[in-house]
């Protein structure tokens, strides 16, 4: 075998499975109309960036901040797992321009999120970097203590200061939170009294319009009856006045012949 038929078998191969590289596949399939890459494209920024959030928790000292990573990541997975079902819907639509192959390896990049998605660790028992994200934290606080028959003493009750800071932030948190449905109420509160307001001046109007549209419809009415008299009123006087003619040119055309006849006599 030759170097060039060694080079044209990698050629092949290396086509053959660039349907399988993500990078690639999400770079050919940039065009505003494919509404699958659109979608796809927004999926793997948002792995990726759950992925580095993940990351950062693993580093992170602050308890109440892991906690809340955690939890802007376990959200984000949901989001996620919502949405596959869509983009299986867009991956077996037919796209001008693409193959059947291109097709079935669009079907077996969806079918790989579910497990992408699943392998973010979020600081669930069932997580794959749970306990190595917390081991470390737990072996190098001394100040933890468990008894040897399964039992806590006094001393893990107490509480420390970062349980002491992380409840604080969760008030503040959930004080935020209030305050946000409050507004959030106020708003709905003015909408309700000016939707209120809409529909009592409306059902206000609606015997006006109901009056103004009886006395549009009596003008138009008169506005034919008046055409009607008045086309009438034209005709008659365009045949009297045609009479008055006729007889004034016959008068002219009589005393043209009696003229002519005493002349020639």
């Amino acid at each position: 075998m030759t170097v060039i038929d060694i080079l044209t078998r990698v050629d092949s191969i290396c086509k053959k499975y660039d349907k399988y590289d993500v990078d690639k596949q999400r770079e050919a399939n940039v065009s505003g109309d494919d509404a699958f890459a659109r979608l796809y494209g927004a999926f793997e920024t948002q792995i990726e960036t759950a992925l580095e959030k993940a990351e950062l928790v693993t580093k992170e000292k602050n308890r109440a901040s892991a906690v809340a990573m955690n939890a802007e990541i376990r959200r984000t997975k949901a989001r996620l797992s919502e949405e596959v079902p869509k983009l299986q819907r867009l991956a077996v639509k037919r796209v001008k321009g693409l193959t059947t192959e291109e097709l079935a390896a669009r079907n077996d990049l969806v079918l790989a999120l579910p497990a992408r998605i699943d392998a973010i660790p979020d600081g669930t028992a069932g997580g794959p970097k749970a306990t190595n994200a917390w081991a470390p934290s737990t072996a190098s606080r001394p100040d933890i203590k468990f008894d040897s028959d399964g039992r806590f003493d006094d001393d893990y009750f107490q509480e420390s200061h970062e349980s002491s800071q992380f409840r604080q932030e969760y008030e503040m948190r959930k004080i935020k939170q209030e305050q946000g449905l409050d507004m959030i109420s106020e708003g709905l509160d003015a909408l309700k009294n000016m939707a209120s307001d809409m529909n009592e001046e409306l059902d206000r109007q609606v015997p006006l319009m109901d009056e103004i549209d009886s006395k549009v419809d009596r003008a138009t009415s008169d506005l034919k009856n008046t055409n009607v008299r008045l086309k009438d009123t034209v005709n008659q006087l365009r045949s009297s006045r045609n009479f008055c003619i006729d007889i004034v040119l016959l008068c002219i055309v009589l005393g043209i012949a009696a003229y002519l006849y005493n002349v020639l006599k």
